[in-house]
């Protein structure tokens, strides 16, 4: 029974790769991009609110202090959001996942300078696998400069480095003793209030009275899968499964599944080296995840 746990990060690394469809989806609709997240994050923000509720009613409750790292991690979401949305309107899927899934690279550096972790061989050894993956898997040594947008790289990239800071605070608020549920509902909250000034509610009331039954089930199906599973999924998962393991599956599964999705929905077919690429990637990170048995040596 405890293996089926093993299965929700694989899970959640697959609907963190089929959001590339939604987005797509709605910006092809009219959706501008701060639309977009308001109704991700306002819908999420319900189910949020309805899992600390099934939870644990106390987690309400919060110090002053952790207000702050809310503000920092509502920040990050939305910025890390905004630039994987870019992302995945420009270049490949599988591409806006790979640059995504480097974050692990910035929470390294930025875990040395701000929670003094250490920076070992395997890290850096992982790191330059990882840069490597994803300049093949960029498809920038088989074309030309024009060809590759240069916004969805730096939009990937972006997307990476604000997932790490709302890594990095998050590690930091729950050593507080905050849950992570407190601090997704908290942060969404302040996000839908940060975002209600620029929202476009003329588009979504456009793009609902299209067909009211289909467009606001995949509103709903927008904000359940890429979202507020994926984290439901991986915050029940570290309850049995190690976070090292959790991190390999998650990693794995995302750019796999953003492949697949790009060649079946968009025919994103990529070639011999953008595959060699993403398989490096997803290497580098599972040394990088994979827990040492032996204390590495410190550089």
């Amino acid at each position: 029974m405890k293996n089926i746990y093993f299965l929700l990060p694989a899970l959640a690394g697959i609907m963190f790769g089929s959001s590339g469809i939604f987005v797509r989806t709605l910006t092809e609709n009219g959706i501008d991009p701060t639309t977009l997240l308001f109704l991700r994050f306002s819908i999420a923000a319900v189910v949020m609110f309805v899992c600390v509720l099934l939870t644990d009613k106390s987690l309400f409750k919060i110090k002053k202090e952790y207000l702050p790292y809310f503000i920092i991690a509502a920040i990050s979401i939305v910025g890390l959001n905004l630039c994987y949305n870019e992302a995945m309107n420009s270049i490949h899927l599988s591409l806006a996942a790979v640059l995504l899934g480097t974050s692990p690279i910035f929470v390294i550096i930025g875990a040395y300078f701000t929670l003094g972790e250490k920076i070992t061989v395997k890290k850096i050894g992982s790191m330059f696998l990882a840069i490597v993956g994803c300049i093949l898997a960029s498809g920038f040594l088989e074309s030309s400069i024009g060809s590759i947008s240069l916004i969805g790289v730096l939009g990937g990239v972006g997307a990476a480095i604000f997932c790490a800071v709302y890594t990095l605070d998050s590690t930091k608020v729950i050593n507080k003793g905050c849950h992570t549920y407190c601090i997704l509902f908290y942060s969404l909250i302040l996000i839908v209030i940060l975002l209600l000034p620029f929202t476009n509610f003329g588009q979504i009331n456009h793009y609902v009275n299209v067909n009211q039954l289909s467009n606001v089930l995949f509103l709903i199906l927008h904000s359940f899968i890429s979202f507020a599973l994926p984290y439901i999924c991986l915050t029940t998962a570290l309850n049995y499964v190690e976070s090292g393991v959790a991190s390999i599956l998650l990693s794995g599964c995302e750019p796999i599944a953003a492949l697949i999705f790009g060649i079946i929905c968009y025919f994103e077919i990529p070639t011999v080296l953008m595959l060699c690429g993403l398989v490096i990637v997803i290497v580098a990170l599972v040394i990088l995840c994979k827990p040492s048995k032996k204390e590495e040596v410190k550089v």
